[in-house]
């Protein structure tokens, strides 16, 4: 009997809840590439404890507004926008527990750096190319959305040094043109 979880095909999406809603649709849109699929309308619950039992946040959050986005053919983002009495505002970092970043596929990461630089997206350093062990040729570049939430830029258009080794998942960049035929 395989392991996981029963009739399991993959990632559906991601949830990221945003500071401003407008501003990260626009951000991942525009700056991005992300298609807003739909808008939902805010959502709160003054009597029962459908924030504290189905999301695990505080009774009294809201949900001021939800947006789903399709970002290129292999990822889809669910973004919130809550207010909540014991908010915080703090994103985690990589290091600490909870922390995360998201990676966008580029096939030209010079291009991909001068559009976000003209876009005054802050880079984290300079890009990274991989020159030893199982990320040979992968170049990659860390940059801010303009609320803080860490990002990647990620290149390997010769695949992973690791997939030489691997059966467990080859993939190939290439191959992306054909995702969904």
């Amino acid at each position: 009997m395989p392991n996981g979880l029963p009739g399991f095909h993959g990632m559906d999406h991601v949830g990221l809840t945003v500071p401003d809603l407008d501003e990260a649709i626009g951000f991942f849109c525009a700056v991005i590439g992300c298609e807003l699929i739909y808008r939902a309308p805010s959502f709160v619950d003054e009597t029962g404890l459908f924030m504290k039992e189905q999301l695990n946040v505080h009774p009294k959050a809201q949900i001021r507004g939800v947006a789903f986005l399709r970002c290129g053919n292999t990822t889809n983002f669910e973004l919130f926008e809550f207010d909540s009495p014991d908010q915080s505002i703090e994103i985690p970092r990589n290091s600490n527990p909870g922390g995360h970043h998201l990676a966008f596929y580029v096939d030209d990461m010079a291009s991909a750096i001068r559009h976000l630089e003209s876009h005054n997206v802050t880079l984290l350093g300079k890009p990274v190319v991989e020159s030893e062990g199982v990320d040979v040729g992968v170049t990659w570049q860390y940059f801010l959305a303009p609320w803080g939430l860490q990002l990647e830029l990620l290149s390997y258009p010769g695949g992973k040094a690791y997939e030489a080794e691997t059966t467990a998942r080859l993939w190939d960049p290439r191959n992306l043109a054909h995702f969904g035929d």
